[in-house]
């Protein structure tokens, strides 16, 4: 998700778990101003959970090492539910220095450990119900977890945060809306595991009918409705793909005068309409061992830990005489996006790789260090 939503739904956990009953008590050797257990201001527990549900996103820090650092730490340590009761006691104490500063009274660390807690889960399960892949075991496991309900821009699931959140500050001594706001979140959620379901069942119809072997059914979640998919079959050598809408009927016309959701729902047909395509692995022309080569080499192991849905991009030979291949994921190949990110590959030979990404018709070389 977008760290706004991220921040949003910090915002309604804290307003959600405001007001809680607490006893009361002077923290020892702390002086006056620190109350064990004191009820912190409504408006504290909405900051809270804000800044925890923010936190995570701060591994976008990263980028400035290095790109590869990024992608191979983005949703890493600060993402993790083995960390998380330790990333809780560091901002939880640190909120609570911030409002005692200058001797003033307040709350002490552990009024604020459980909202900011349940902010930084909320944030994990946020990026987990997405198809990008969170480390929630780093850093003992670099495996990415994702359920892929969910597209990772998704205006329905933010608006009903942002529902919630005006809908609490009009009742401000009741609970309800923000508990109202987050079984609702849950049923979205579960309208889109539906089309999840649908589309993979679609996958498995296209597959059966046409004699497929199946070595794995998947889709990838599309922007502007919960049944916007791409459904896809892997048959152990290249990926059969289709966008599609599971509860179309027929198709849905769009011109440059429409509104955006309208013309980003488009291109994703009716099951019955699906124009299938595939998407070679490795390629199955000439330049297929290269694409092998690559695929293998030690420059590339990011690729291959990063990718879900590989395909051959192109393999080619540039002016100055060097072969290249370039892989790109079909995870993230979403109809009418002006350029399609991730396209990675290698260009030399082996033991003497550069690795670049291509953006639109432009190679732009990485240094791997």
């Amino acid at each position: 998700m977008d760290t706004l939503t991220h921040a949003l739904s910090g915002a309604l956990v804290g307003r959600m778990l405001a007001g809680r009953k607490a006893f009361a008590g002077t923290l020892p050797g702390a002086g006056p101003q620190a109350v064990i257990g004191a009820r912190p201001p409504v408006w504290q527990m909405v900051v809270a959970g804000t800044v925890a549900a923010t936190f995570p996103d701060l591994d976008f820090v990263l980028g400035w090492i290095s790109e590869l650092t990024y992608l191979r730490g983005h949703r890493g340590v600060t993402h993790s539910l083995l960390l998380l009761p330790l990333w809780g006691l560091a901002i939880a104490w640190l909120l609570a220095r911030f409002w005692c500063r200058g001797g003033r009274p307040g709350a002490d660390w552990r009024s604020f450990y459980l909202v900011v807690c349940s902010a930084i889960f909320v944030h994990i399960l946020g990026d987990l119900i997405t198809q990008f892949g969170t480390m929630i075991l780093a850093p003992f496991s670099d495996r990415r977890f994702g359920w892929g309900t969910s597209f990772i821009i998704d205006l329905p699931f933010t608006g009903i945060l942002l529902a919630g959140l005006l809908a609490s500050t009009l009742w401000r001594s009741s609970r309800v809306p923000a508990a109202t706001a987050l079984v609702l979140l849950a049923g979205w959620v579960g309208v889109q595991a539906t089309g999840r379901s649908e589309a993979i069942d679609a996958a498995r119809a296209y597959a059966a009918a046409q004699g497929i072997p199946v070595v794995r059914l998947d889709a990838a979640p599309r922007p502007a409705s919960p049944f916007n998919w791409t459904a896809i079959v892997f048959d152990g050598e290249r990926y059969h793909y289709a966008h599609i809408n599971t509860r179309r009927s027929e198709a849905l016309v769009a011109t440059a005068d429409d509104n955006f959701i309208r013309r980003f729902s488009a291109p994703y047909l009716p099951v019955a309409m699906a124009q299938w395509q595939v998407g070679e692995r490795f390629g199955n022309g000439d330049g297929r061992a290269l694409a092998e080569k690559v695929w293998q080499a030690e420059d590339f192991a990011f690729f291959r830990w990063f990718a879900m849905f590989p395909v051959l991009d192109h393999v080619e030979r540039d002016a100055s005489g060097q072969v290249c291949a370039a892989f790109r994921d079909l995870r993230f190949a979403t109809p009418g996006r002006g350029r399609e990110p991730f396209i990675y590959g290698l260009c030399g030979a082996a033991g003497d790789w550069r690795l670049f990404e291509r953006e639109g018709e432009v190679r732009r070389w990485i240094d791997v260090r």
